[in-house]
């Protein structure tokens, strides 16, 4: 496989939310009140939302910029690249990078649309009004604008899973088969996934083919192993941390009553997974008898590889042992605007990571974006052809486009993990 050659399907980026993200889609009564961009006077742009400022944080949007430059600030849309927030650039720096498709994690509403579960607390009518209205927007003003390069992604009404249940209709019938959920929802203040309350929502996924991406930090907790621990800790552990959801979710009532449902472990990494596999299958062999739990004909490696989508941005361990992984569940991320993010020369550290595992060429295929496609019923082919969305046919298509790493300005300041649940709000949610 050449570097030209390849097809890169990312079901891993984010997306900066525009400042005109509710304009025109929301009831007279609710948009007066709707979040609006404030500049501040120290020149940060931050989110005014009911009395509360929201800011946009510094590694949200760092593509682009010096490492050195890499703080955890509130910062301005001038600090970032046009592509963070705007779809028209967007789709040049995807093309300059070689990207097909992508599907865009939420920024300022949280992974899992945690602001709006909040606002429910005090007003469900204009909570609900705002979820669908910021579904609306991505599936039809992000994603729509450019057809076959996105995989829209939508947020749930967390705080009532019928409402779950009807939104995740409502937007499949508009192409969206693809849902953010927790890591671990119990944190948030809900039931946990070992409990019932989440089988409507459960069910109308399985029955429309939807499936539910728990990203990393999406449970608004942070991997905090002491309050003077430096950041390195946190970043060390963040992806690994993702094995606790694994663990819920093979355990979970849920895959025994809905075996079709599937649950992506977004930004968590494969490197863990064949131990996690083997102490899954030694547990249940060892325990079972007096734990009660009855699995019926399937072990839980099974029930992991059927129901679990591995997702990772580089992993060369991982990408050496996918022998010990269903292969048909795992998925390639470019984390564009994130400080993780292989963005600019994405297809390169790919390949570059690929040739030791020794690969074929249809492992690649199926890793670089034959099982997105799949997994997301996403079909960029029957819109664009196929011989436009390798990475070379992409490139020629942004020739000219400036991807030269630039100081933006931003204050960059040495912070710890203190400061991240300050600015996370870890421990509020």
């Amino acid at each position: 496989m050449h570097v030209d050659d390849l097809i890169m399907v990312s079901v891993d980026d984010h997306v900066v939310e525009p400042p005109d993200l509710f304009e025109g889609r929301l009831a007279k009564k609710h948009a007066d009140r709707a979040p609006k961009l404030v500049r501040k006077d120290d020149g940060t742009d931050v989110w005014s939302f009911l009395g509360a400022e929201l800011p946009n944080i510094g590694l949200n949007a760092v593509a682009g910029r010096p490492r050195e430059e890499y703080a955890m600030d509130p910062q301005s849309f001038d600090d970032m690249r046009l592509g963070a927030y705007d779809i028209d650039a967007r789709i040049k720096e995807m093309d300059a990078n070689g990207l097909l498709g992508s599907m865009c994690f939420p920024s300022f509403p949280q992974f899992t649309g945690q602001l709006f579960a909040r606002t429910a607390e005090q007003d469900a009518e204009l909570a609900l009004a705002l979820v669908q209205a910021y579904n609306d927007w991505h599936i039809d003003g992000w994603c729509g604008k450019y057809p076959g390069r996105f995989i829209p992604l939508a947020i749930p009404p967390l705080w009532d899973p019928q409402l779950i249940a009807a939104e995740v209709r409502r937007v499949a019938e508009k192409g969206c088969h693809a849902m953010t959920f927790s890591e671990n929802v119990s944190y948030l203040g809900h039931p946990s996934i070992h409990s019932d309350h989440w089988e409507p929502f459960f069910a109308a996924a399985q029955e429309v083919g939807t499936t539910l991406c728990c990203h990393i930090g999406s449970s608004s907790r942070i991997v905090l192993t002491a309050n003077d621990a430096p950041m390195d800790v946190l970043i060390t552990l963040s992806p690994m941390n993702i094995v606790q959801a694994a663990g819920d979710i093979v355990w979970s009532p849920a895959t025994k009553k809905f075996p079709k449902l599937k649950f992506a472990l977004s930004e968590g990494g494969i490197g863990w997974v064949p131990y996690f596999r083997e102490r899954v299958d030694s547990t249940y062999q060892k325990h079972r008898f007096w734990t009660g739990q009855d699995l019926g004909d399937r072990t839980p490696s099974q029930v992991f590889d059927e129901q679990v989508v591995l997702c990772f941005i580089e992993d060369p361990t991982g990408l050496k042992n996918l022998d010990d992984m269903n292969l048909d569940m795992v998925c390639w991320e470019c984390d564009y605007p994130h400080a993780d993010s292989t963005w600019p020369l994405s297809p390169e550290t790919f390949l570059k990571e690929v040739e030791p595992a020794n690969l074929d060429d249809a492992t690649i295929n199926k890793i670089s974006h034959e099982n997105a496609i799949r997994i997301f019923d996403y079909d960029p082919f029957s819109v664009i052809p196929r011989e436009d969305c390798t990475v070379a046919a992409l490139r020629k298509q942004a020739e000219g486009w400036d991807v030269s790493v630039k100081s933006r300005g931003i204050r960059a300041s040495a912070t710890g993990a203190a400061d991240l649940a300050r600015f996370s709000g870890a421990g509020d949610d």
